[in-house]
Order: structure tokens, then C-alpha cells, then sequence
């Protein structure tokens, strides 16, 4: 609890990935993805519980092993790779306040496929994000200008293009704008929102990380997760 707010953590971990095969049970060196969240959810004391939302027996009871509430299966209508983090949030939502009894105001959502994040981080934004009534948060990273929007291109009838209308008239690279992307560190949002299955709204703040993260989608991504992670205190 922080500042009288109740404070839910939920670790979404469904099974199914085209990626990586079981990706939510991979291991950096010997701890999984999902043991990775809940140790950090563990960690921070304002967060009140911490519950995994799955539809894998197998993945709930390693959530389990590491301190992550496990009492239900995701259903199949909201489980695989199209459905939206707000149905599965809401979903979780309802059945975390009939299982303790009690109405959390505050929701923060940790995706295991960002295991390099920080406690500090997840901390920050919670507080961050009571603190200045914002009615979600959303952890970013600053894009690197090698990859803006206005210096990225499409394949169009086997010729490309460039991405945005913009793109022909950037020159140097003073030209362009600092543009941001969602790290997946954490996305922090009031009860409100997820009841109305929103996420961001025109009162979305931001914390800005200041460390490298990686998003796992490839083994590749993995060793460099695991480099970035083992040089620092999880």
C-alpha cells in the first residue's frame, strides 16, 4: 500500500509464442522469466499482492514457486496471441479482489519478457504515478535516433518508400525530435481504466528509464538480457 492505495501486481504469462517456444519459462541462467517477475513484485513492499494470470498449469505453478499467487486459468476466450493486456488485466482484476476480499486501486502490470528491469524502476513509477494523480503510467525508453520514425522505410511493390511523409525532407540529424517507445518495464493504472479496458487516456504519464532493457522475442535477446541483468542486482 502507498499512500493509502491498494496495490495489485499482476504478471501476464500466457503460454503460446511463436518467437520462442515456452517463452515465459526460459531461463537466464537458472532463473525463469516468470521467477524473474516475481521476484521483483516480491521485492517491492507497497505492491500488496502479486498474482500470475496464465492459461498453463505449468507456468501458474512456477509463478507459484516464486511468490506469484496462482488460483486460476486464464479462460480461452481471452488467451492467446490476439487478445488485448486490457481484457486480461480486467479479467484478472475481478478475480484477484473475490479471492482477497478487498478492491485494489491501483494495477501494475509486469511482463516477464522484459526480465532486465529494475526494482527501483517499478517502484518509481507506482509512486510516480499516485503522486501526481496521473490515471496510468507507462514505463519508456528513448528511442534511438538510428531508428526514428522519419529515418524508417516500407516496402511497396518491391520499391520503398519512406515510412513517414516527413521522411524526405530530414537531412541531419538535428532535424529530428526525440521519440520515445514503451520499454515494457511496467505499465501502472487505476482501477477506473482497467474497468473501462483502457490503458492510456489523455492522463497518462511516463517514467523515463535511464537503463538499457531488453524485450525477449529471440534467443539472441535472451544472452543479452542476461548480460545486461547480471551486472547489476535484480
Amino acid at each position: 500500500m502507498y499512500k493509502k492505495k491498494k496495490i495489485l501486481a499482476v504478471v501476464l504469462a500466457r503460454a503460446g509464442s511463436k518467437g520462442i517456444k515456452n517463452k515465459n519459462l526460459k531461463k537466464i541462467r537458472n532463473y525463469s522469466l516468470v521467477s524473474l517477475a516475481g521476484t521483483i513484485c516480491q521485492n517491492i513492499k507497497i505492491i500488496d499482492k502479486s498474482i500470475i494470470s496464465t492459461d498453463s498449469k505449468k507456468i501458474g505453478k512456477d509463478g507459484s514457486k516464486n511468490k506469484l499467487d496462482f488460483f486460476f486459468l486464464r479462460p480461452k476466450k481471452i488467451s492467446g496471441g490476439k487478445i488485448s493486456d486490457q481484457d486480461v488485466l480486467i479479467h484478472a482484476l475481478k478475480k484477484a479482489e473475490i479471492k482477497f476480499k478487498t478492491k485494489f486501486d491501483i494495477i501494475v502490470s509486469i511482463p516477464p519478457t522484459t526480465p532486465t528491469r529494475r526494482k527501483s524502476e517499478v517502484e518509481t513509477a507506482i509512486k510516480k504515478m499516485i503522486n501526481e494523480n496521473y490515471d496510468s503510467l507507462w514505463t519508456i525508453s528513448k528511442t534511438d535516433n538510428k531508428f526514428h520514425p522519419e529515418k524508417t522505410l516500407k516496402i511497396s511493390n518491391n520499391k520503398i518508400k519512406f515510412y513517414s511523409k516527413n521522411g524526405k525532407n530530414v537531412i541531419y540529424r538535428q532535424q529530428l525530435k526525440d521519440v520515445y517507445h514503451r520499454n515494457g518495464v511496467a505499465y501502472v493504472v487505476k482501477r477506473k481504466l482497467i474497468r473501462n479496458k483502457v490503458l492510456i487516456n489523455k492522463n497518462t504519464g511516463y517514467f523515463l528509464s535511464k537503463f538499457n532493457h531488453v524485450s525477449i522475442d529471440t534467443i539472441e535477446d535472451l544472452a543479452l538480457a542476461e548480460k545486461i541483468l547480471f551486472s547489476y542486482d535484480v
